[in-house]
């Protein structure tokens, strides 16, 4: 025997049993076929004969049956989310946050800096070269489908720096700005639309997807909202949820060179940081009721968003005039209030006290209404065209009411003595 063969054996023939030839057992297998047969059809019959009586019985003494329901669960690979909301406002914020994000933006600010390297093996021992650099970036959203962008001011406030727009699915454009708002922080960009073909055939412009715009004069404090921004520039379309924690706030924000104040804000503890300047801050509705403009550094939690409704203005005088003008006075004050009353000695708790900022820019305007009609520093503006100014109703808002133009009434009070004075308002712009 050969090696790796194993020794064949032989199987012995099996041969089957002869019991299935048994005519008995044939016929008791048959039997017992047939009566299963018969049982399960007689079975059927009387459970459906004896159901229909049962049923029609019972509707005699007004009870129902309920019919017998089929349950079939189809599930679809493609259609099966991960994850599924537990409460119905996260359920919202996903949504929210699904639906606005293609219009919400990030904006990158560039700019050419002259730079100087050593050369010490050459003639000359300095020499310049200019390099692109980016230099900081913020947030926007899209109002109109032609490419119209909401932003800060503070974030392309720079004349000249290069703006590029990158949006949610990775395009890019260069973005001009249109104008700037000279009271508020609010700027307007523009990016141009791609052109495409249609289903037709024909060479069309492609549409920006928009946001909504709510009405922010119907807020209320402990309100839930969303915040979508470009957060340090880097971390683009991050989303904070929160609650609006106050309302007709007034802050001076500052960035670098800039500063300014600015009133009736919102405040909420949705995380605003670095780069979220210019976005959206939305409620569950999806709509925008502000745009996310400054955080306090000594805080946590602590953000401010300008109302949605003081950017509705702008968007359409720019749409018509292609600028953003505003009625003006032409003064500096401070609000007062009994803390200043008691503070500087003042005759009154109320009214817009025209005195000096800390950054030495004059009290009153040059060439404006407030220099024509001999308003000075130390003159207390307690009324408006007949309303009175406090810390709610303030000059700023009283006066957003009037047209470049307008002729007002000022009641003024001035050592110790009150004056009436008529002025026209002049027109402020970029």
């Amino acid at each position: 025997m050969a090696i790796y063969e194993l020794p064949k054996f032989e199987l012995p023939k099996l041969k089957a049993p002869k019991f299935w030839r048994n005519r008995v057992f044939l016929i008791v297998i048959l039997t017992i076929f047939v009566s299963s047969i018969f049982g399960f059809i007689s079975g059927a019959i009387s459970g459906s004969y004896f159901y229909s009586e049962i049923k029609d019985y019972l509707s005699k003494l007004n009870i129902e049956i309920p019919e017998p329901q089929v349950i079939e669960k189809i599930i679809e690979k493609e259609t099966v989310k991960e994850y599924q909301p537990q409460t119905t406002q996260e359920e919202r914020v996903i949504q929210v946050v699904e639906d606005v994000s293609p219009a919400v933006v990030s904006i990158v600010i560039t700019k050419y800096i002259e730079q100087y390297y050593i050369t010490p093996f050459e003639e000359i021992p300095f020499k310049k070269r200019i390099e692109e650099k980016e230099i900081g970036g913020g947030t926007g959203f899209i109002v109109s489908e032609d490419g119209m962008i909401l932003t800060n001011k503070h974030v392309v406030l720079d004349e000249a720096a290069d703006y590029t727009v990158f949006t949610l699915d990775a395009r890019k454009f260069p973005a001009k700005v249109l104008a700037r708002d000279p009271v508020q922080d609010i700027a307007i960009i523009k990016i141009e639309q791609e052109k495409i073909v249609n289903e037709k055939g024909k060479l069309i412009l492609k549409p920006f997807p928009t946001v909504k715009l709510g009405d922010s004069d119907k807020l209320q404090i402990g309100q839930t909202v969303i915040a979508i921004g470009n957060v340090l520039g880097e971390f683009r379309n991050s989303v904070s949820v929160g609650v609006i924690s106050g309302l007709g706030r007034t802050i001076t924000a500052y960035g670098g060179t800039f500063y300014e104040t600015i009133e009736d804000v919102i405040q909420t503890d949705a995380a605003i940081n670095k780069g979220n300047s210019g976005g959206p801050l939305l409620n569950l509705k999806g709509e925008v009721i502000g745009i996310n403009t400054a955080m306090v550094l000594e805080a946590q939690s602590i953000g401010f968003a300008i109302p949605i409704n003081k950017a509705k203005k702008d968007i359409e005088q720019v749409k018509k005039f292609g600028k953003i003008v505003y009625p003006f006075l032409g003064v500096r004050y401070v609000l007062i209030n009994e803390k200043i009353q008691k503070e500087n000695n003042l005759p009154v708790n109320y009214g817009a006290w025209i005195v000096r900022g800390d950054y030495g820019q004059p009290v009153i305007f040059p060439d404006s209404a407030a220099e024509k009609v001999g308003l000075k520093e130390g003159d207390i503006i307690l009324e408006f065209n007949g309303q009175k100014i406090t810390t709610e109703n303030t000059l700023a808002k009283i006066i957003m009411k009037y047209n470049p133009g307008d002729k007002v009434v000022l009641k003024i009070l001035r050592e110790g003595k009150e004056k009436i004075i008529e002025a026209t308002l002049g027109e402020r712009s970029e």
